[in-house]
């Protein structure tokens, strides 16, 4: 069970464009084996910078317009947002040190 919010098409606009803070972003779907293993790494990252940023999913398979608006055509895809802009992509399954390099500036 992960800890991060299930956002929609209908939702991707206030969950996501309109925070307040940074929101990480893992697009995924169920049958998809790389993103189930970076589950828990990414409710790792929730759980111990929950003050600094939010994470949430998105499954592609139930929420093709938000997925087609950011040309995801291969995942897991995770994408950093601030103030409404994609700041950071990541490709693929990686470890959770990758992600808090990766997405230093608003983990530090």
């Amino acid at each position: 069970m992960s800890n991060a919010k299930d956002v929609t098409d209908a939702s991707f606009s206030t969950d996501v464009l309109a925070a307040d803070k940074p929101v990480i972003v893992d697009f995924w779907a169920e049958w998809c084996g790389p993103c189930r293993k970076l589950g828990p790494i990414l409710d790792e990252i929730s759980v111990e910078y929950g003050e600094k940023v939010n994470v949430v999913k998105v499954n592609v398979d139930d929420n093709p317009a938000i997925a087609a608006q950011y040309g995801i055509t291969s995942i897991p895809a995770v994408y950093l947002f601030q103030g409404g802009e994609v700041k950071s992509t990541v490709i693929g399954a990686r470890p959770k040190q990758f992600f808090e390099k990766e997405f230093a500036d608003v983990l530090s």
